[in-house]
């Protein structure tokens, strides 16, 4: 059953709707509902073109007119199958248009005059009642519905009523030639539960004796762990091989053990190289690379450099598309302002109405344009997707007209996609919660965020990176050691912890108050860990935590449920993602299961609190490039902002990334 059904202008007037349940009728009024949220991050920001959208527990599908701007919904229980959708959407179109294409054109036509100033808006709107107009509309659709649901049970009865094919009882038999082990009933007479229990016992005797064990070998002979007993050759023919040795021989170099002379020359540990390296002499400056350092501005804030696709200096104040599009559109057409992607748009020719066939092959260029791009394979369909539905219906005229316009309109689907819908200022956050006024009685808390990611994306790497960036800013920061895990993780931290002691504000060093390293080894709760280092950072008055986290596989259930757990016990500020820019499809799969994931186990852990991703921080950006797809991919699968990139070694390789520029990078050749 639907909950919901309207016919809206792209502009938010709506023309008709029909509300089912009295629930329902909140659907088209919350601002909080799926419809409103469905025009502001579907079609608005561009992040949805699936014509299927979920908030809420309802789903939402939608189909469009763009000639006449039109746009038709339906929305329903997520957990209802209802198959009829689609083609409810595809017939109500039809008809509407059908036997209301003259007062839908006369309609447009007026608001269109209201926009260029012709006329006024409320006298334009007011003379249109819409319930008069479209009076018979109500009939029609009910007609329909009642059709579509009449066909859609008919089917569903024909599938519950056909006859099922018979599967052969399950014979959970061990496999074993013992026919001993085989029960006496017959496949089809019922099994008691001791029966049942009898056979499972019978199959693992079995499969034990057969070397089914984690760890063993077919056929052999060897101890079983935890029991004492031997395991029994399968075959008679099989002769029992010698019992390990319990007891694993010294590794030797050379024809003798190692002397401790020997020993003391293999010795790497930290207080071995501390004496023998003396990097507490080091020169600070060769961990900060002058050519990417950062700048100040007037209130004596650092900045980190902006990532530019050109060495070319630009206008940050100036859109970089628009840039392009104005200098190539005075070049010939076989050159085109997109390299080879503008020669696909040269077979739209001529003035006309474009059609989804007029466009397929330029969409199936662009796609792969996107793609070659390192955008995700899904993305880019779903993209070129909404850059279609923008144009179908639309008239041109003349190679220019048609070429800008298909041009435009791709860039300005991947410069909405990318726009954040937050802020990416991270500092201004900061100083926010710093701050902000609070009772006497009260402790200020520090500013937490915490690093999340799949293994070896450089989380620990590029958390120092931030925490120079902080530093620079004058901020206190502490460092929690939660990845207990990875054999040398905290090792590491402390590395960074030392080397930032030592750089200091603007280069001046000895600013070992100003970063310190919160560890409790490897084996502990990271979720305990990282309440004890909040905790402790407010009560030695540290500006920001920053949480080092064990690296996971996004489809490792056990281990999501314990990140899980970390974010709804702290509750960080922040919740970022680390992900590669080398990765394509993978990167939207990773974000998504660990956003999903997040928001699941968060929820249902008792604090009833979800949260998900805040941001992105996409490493190894220097590797690809212009082939800056992940960042479209990323941003598009949460919304959130990419709020840093690393490009580099050092502590001063972290830039932000400017929509422009990213954009260019995506469109050039």
């Amino acid at each position: 059953m639907l909950d919901h059904c309207s016919i809206s202008h792209k502009g938010g007037i709506v023309l008709w709707s029909r509300s089912f349940t009295p629930e329902a009728s909140n659907i088209a009024s919350s601002s909080a509902s799926p419809v409103n949220s469905l025009i502001r991050e579907a079609l608005i920001e561009g992040r949805t073109t699936d014509q299927r959208y979920e908030k809420d527990g309802y789903a939402v599908k939608w189909t469009f007119v763009n000639d006449l701007e039109l746009i038709f919904v339906v929305a329903y229980q997520r957990i209802l199958q209802l198959t009829y959708v689609d083609e409810l959407l595809a017939a109500l179109k039809t008809l509407f248009i059908k036997l209301f294409e003259p007062i839908l054109t006369t309609f447009v036509a007026s608001l269109h005059a209201v926009n260029s100033g012709k006329a006024v808006a409320a006298d334009a709107i007011s003379n249109w009642n819409f319930s008069q107009a479209f009076q018979d509309w109500d009939k029609i659709f009910d007609k329909v519905l009642k059709g579509l649901e009449e066909k859609a049970a008919k089917e569903r009865k024909s599938r519950l009523g056909a006859p099922m094919r018979s599967e052969p009882p399950v014979n959970i038999t061990p496999p074993s030639d013992d026919q001993s082990l085989a029960p006496t009933q017959s496949p089809d007479t019922p099994q008691d539960e001791q029966q049942i229990a009898r056979n499972v016992q019978a199959l693992k005797d079995r499969l034990r004796g057969r070397g089914g064990r984690r760890g063993g070998r077919s056929g052999g002979r060897f101890s079983d762990a935890g029991s004492g007993r031997d395991s029994v050759p399968t075959s008679d023919s099989e002769t029992p091989t010698k019992k390990r040795s319990k007891t694993k021989a010294q590794r030797k170099w050379g024809d003798e053990a190692p002397t401790e002379t020997d020993m003391a020359s293999l010795d790497f540990s930290l207080d071995k190289i501390d004496s023998n390296t003396n990097l507490s002499s080091q020169d600070p400056q060769a961990l900060v690379d002058q050519a990417s350092l950062g700048t100040r501005t007037r209130d004596g804030l650092y900045e980190v450099k902006d990532w530019e696709f050109t060495n070319s200096e630009m206008d940050e104040t100036d859109n970089v598309i628009t840039k392009a599009l104005r200098s190539k559109e005075a070049q010939t057409s076989s050159k085109g302002s997109l390299g080879a992607l503008g020669s696909l748009f040269a077979r739209l020719t001529g003035s006309k109405v474009l059609t989804e066939q007029d466009l397929k092959p330029v969409l199936d260029g662009m796609k792969q344009h996107l793609m070659k791009k390192n955008v995700a394979k899904e993305i880019a369909d779903k993209v070129c997707e909404g850059v279609g539905e923008s144009l179908v219906g639309k008239k041109v005229g003349g190679f220019q007209t048609t070429n800008a316009a298909v041009r435009l309109a791709l860039s300005t689907s991947l410069t909405r996609i990318l726009t954040p819908k937050t802020s990416t200022d991270l500092l201004l956050s900061i100083r926010t919660k710093l701050s902000s006024p609070l009772p006497s009685t009260q402790q200020r808390m520090p500013y937490s965020i915490a690093f999340v990611g799949v293994n070896g994306v450089g989380k620990s790497t590029n958390l120092s990176k931030v925490c120079f960036w902080l530093i620079q800013n004058g901020l206190r920061v502490l460092i929690a050691a939660c990845d207990t895990f990875r054999s040398g993780a905290v090792e590491q931290l402390r590395v960074h912890v030392r080397n930032l002691s030592m750089l200091g504000v603007n280069g001046a060093g000895d600013s070992k108050g100003r970063v310190e390293l919160f560890e409790r080894g490897y084996g502990k709760d990271a979720a305990a860990i990282a309440k004890e280092a909040i905790s402790f950072a407010k009560d030695n008055d540290f500006d920001v935590v920053l949480i080092d986290t064990a690296g996971r596989m996004q489809d490792n259930e056990p281990l999501m449920r314990a990140l899980a757990k970390l974010v709804a016990v702290n509750n960080p500020d922040k919740i970022i993602f680390v992900g590669e820019a080398l990765v394509g499809n993978e990167a939207v799969d990773q974000l998504t299961k660990f956003d999903r994931a997040l928001r699941d186990f968060s929820s249902g852990s008792g604090s009833g609190k979800e949260r998900g991703i805040d941001g992105m921080l996409v490493t190894k950006w220097d590797t690809v490039d212009d082939k800056v797809g992940a960042a479209l991919s990323m941003t598009y699968v949460t919304g959130q902002p990419i709020i840093f990139v690393g490009c580099g070694q050092t502590y001063t390789d972290l830039r932000q990334l400017r929509v422009g520029n990213v954009v260019q990078a995506i469109l050039s050749d």
